[in-house]
């Protein structure tokens, strides 16, 4: 038996990867990846290495094993995600793993913007398969804005359609710690995690955040969603991209990205990263 990360070169992938390997030995930590080279200080570290492609199900064959716990990280082509996620599923189903762990969306069947809608039908598909499962709905990445730092710092201002609505997120490696410690403990079979930070901001607060960290003006300018949308393309956001993004302001102004249910502090043993630390820490590597 292994524990089966996906993705593990990706983002999210690769922090599960280290994670695990501080807590268990680096021979019963499996690594699925499309890109053998890529995944090279994946291997140097004594993972074993299963190369495999969501969009080649016949290469998802030998992905799994009989007993093991696999998490599937969701794929990140939003368009595609339920036949390559299907592909996975049946794999893992075929090879009678103990466990399929998912990286869904915050709120599940409740999350009506156009981001959740996959990975509702994902789980769906889950269930339908009777694979032993843990849904692990990921919040917002607190990276998804400090990784953008670079035209708020430009421009003075945060600009986003999501008016006063709060968002209660967490960083990459706080998720990633929550998935490790649902693959690696007991009693998390048919368990459903809503993860977020423990504290919820506004977009407001974030300014002022950055403002703090950078010492300089930061605004926060609430726009109306279509020209958010016009203004992420004329930056060189795809146009479909766009709008979901612009959608996702949309489901913050509604306060659905703002809920703390205490489910990732309680799995990872520790309260979630500080909005202001993950600030700074960005501020400094710009």
């Amino acid at each position: 038996m292994s524990i089966v990360v996906t993705g593990a070169t990706g983002e999210l992938g690769r922090l599960v990867v280290d994670r695990l390997l501080a807590t268990v030995p680096a021979e019963s930590v499996a690594a699925v990846v499309r890109d053998q080279e890529k995944a090279a200080r994946i291997a140097a570290e004594g993972v074993e290495l299963r190369v495999a492609d969501y969009d080649r199900p016949e290469t998802l064959t030998d992905a799994f094993r009989a007993g093991d716990r696999v998490l599937l990280v969701s794929g990140s082509e939003v368009g595609r995600r339920i036949p390559q996620h299907t592909a996975v599923i049946e794999a893992a189903k075929a090879a009678g793993v103990a466990q399929l762990a998912y990286t869904g969306v915050l709120g599940g069947p409740d999350a009506d913007f156009e981001l959740a809608a996959e990975h509702k039908v994902t789980e769906q598909l889950i269930l339908d398969s009777g694979l032993p499962h843990t849904f692990l709905r990921n919040g917002w990445y607190t990276e998804n804005y400090t990784a953008n730092l670079a035209p708020v710092l430009e421009h003075g201002a945060v600009v986003a359609n999501a008016g006063d609505g709060r968002v209660a997120s967490a960083t990459r490696a706080d998720y990633a710690a929550a998935a490790a410690a649902a693959l690696t403990g007991e009693g998390h079979l048919g368990a459903v995690y809503e993860l977020s930070g423990d504290v919820a901001w506004s977009l407001a607060e974030y300014a002022a955040t950055v403002a703090a960290a950078t010492g300089r003006e930061i605004t926060y300018n609430d726009v109306p969603a279509a020209v958010h949308q016009e203004i992420l393309v004329g930056a060189g956001v795809p146009e479909p991209f766009a709008a979901i993004l612009v959608d996702v302001d949309e489901a913050i102004s509604r306060d659905l990205l703002a809920g703390t249910s205490g489910d990732l502090a309680r799995l990872t043993g520790r309260p979630s990263t500080p909005l202001a630390e993950t600030v700074a820490a960005a501020v400094a590597g710009a």
